[in-house]
């Protein structure tokens, strides 16, 4: 099947709003086996929105569109479809109710606009929207369907698979085929090291599609197989990570919708393992994805952002002649504050980070990005240099991953010390 998507909203169009519905529908309609033709983003504006419309249409078997269908004068995007096809509007007197009690349950002021999100085009068919007050509709044209929901993506990601997926592949069953999908996550090698990892790889021969996906600071590799068989499509899926896997080797540390600080935390729970953080370059940022995991208590017991020299002599214990002569960024602190931080906890595992974040403050021998990570267990204290070239933001986010990698490669038995 060949869909499109189309995005509205002025808030895309100016640049202030990031569309993030487009990539994330591309995805889910690819790993359906679909063929996504093409992708467009107008304003709310009447005629835009038509001839949008009809451009994809005319390339489609069908087309999702998001955004448009709240209350407020700028949301025009049911009544320009109605108008694109010369259609009437009603009102369906059950999502009205249900938007009224709504705001009842949580004691919302109402105002009459917003019985505007119940109104729809004529024989369209309601799309219900389990977290929201805009529900979505969906129209049948000349053998070709057209399916609105909200452009929140909160909403989205719940009415992209309870309603639209449900509802093309009642309208289309001829496009139903088994799709095996399978993500690979590396971190470590650049998106270039990893296609010259993988060059010898004959993905055609096992009829599989190959993706890659750089999620910054890691590398995403998606493998696709369709086919009549499940059976069949998922030995081939096997195949072709068993090849992916076997020269990425260490690179690679989680599958699908696995995360990394997910799996550092199941580890931890899985042992009855404590751990206690000092940050200081990342300023909390291991802390934040730990904790971001449900059930966290379990393992982390304390984490101290010791930023400046004062706080890691304070509350770490890092003499002040050691900050003097080899300075906050060095192997030398980044060891004795994970040594402090799980004395201080009493905890199982210390974990450590320092560094420059940048853009000021690096030198010649310390340029910026130069990051220590340490992890001390109480017999042994491992200590990994970093030598970053990303501006502030990136140099946080990547010293954050490489800190969980060394843990988890830890809980794995790897050694992770250099």
């Amino acid at each position: 099947m060949k869909i499109g998507i189309l995005t509205i909203g002025n808030e895309l169009t100016s640049g202030r709003t990031q569309d993030t519905n487009a990539s994330f529908l591309a995805r889910a309609f690819s790993t359906q086996g679909w063929q996504v033709m093409l992708i467009m983003s107008v304003g709310d504006e009447d005629e835009a929105i038509k001839q949008a419309l009809g451009y994809i249409l005319a390339r489609s078997d069908a087309v999702v569109v998001t955004g448009g269908l709240g209350p407020t004068a700028d949301d025009i995007t049911t009544e320009a479809i109605a108008r694109a096809f010369g259609l009437g509007l009603y009102t369906d007197d059950a999502v009205l109710r249900h938007i009224r009690e709504i705001f009842d349950k949580y004691r919302l002021s109402w105002t009459e606009n917003n019985a505007k999100q119940a109104i729809f085009p004529e024989g369209a068919e309601v799309i219900a929207n389990p977290v929201g007050t805009a529900a979505g509709f969906a129209l049948k044209q000349k053998g070709k369907l057209i399916a609105v929901i909200p452009g929140v993506p909160r909403e989205i990601g719940r009415m992209l698979p309870e309603g639209v997926l449900p509802l093309l592949r009642r309208e289309f069953p001829e496009a139903a085929q088994h799709v095996a999908v399978r993500t690979i996550k590396s971190f470590g090698l650049s998106e270039a090291a990893v296609d010259k990892a993988l060059a010898d790889l004959d993905f055609e021969r096992l009829g599989i599609r190959i993706g890659f996906y750089p999620n910054f600071p890691e590398n995403h590799i998606v493998l696709t197989a369709t086919g009549g068989l499940e059976s069949e499509t998922a030995a081939r899926i096997s195949a072709a990570e068993a090849g992916v896997v076997s020269r990425l080797q260490k690179y690679v540390f989680a599958y699908d919708g696995d995360t990394l600080e997910g799996l550092v935390a199941k580890m931890l729970t899985e042992k009855g393992w404590t751990l206690a953080v000092a940050e200081s370059c990342t300023g909390g940022l291991v802390t934040d994805r730990l904790t971001d995991v449900p059930g966290s208590s379990a393992f982390l017991e304390r984490t101290v952002v010791t930023y400046s020299n004062a706080a890691k002599t304070e509350l770490l214990g890092v003499p002040a002649d050691v900050l003097e002569e080899h300075g906050a960024v060095s192997e030398q602190t980044a060891r004795l504050m994970a040594q402090g931080v799980r004395k201080l906890a009493r905890t199982d595992l210390g974990l450590a980070i320092t560094g420059i974040a940048g853009p000021a403050g690096g030198t010649s021998q310390k340029p910026v990005g130069t990051v220590h990570i340490a992890l001390d267990d109480g017999k042994e204290c491992l200590c990994r240099h970093y030598a970053f070239r990303w501006d502030r933001r990136r140099n946080k986010i990547i010293s954050s991953q490489a800190a969980l990698m060394m843990l988890k490669r830890y809980l794995t038995g790897e050694r992770e010390d250099a």
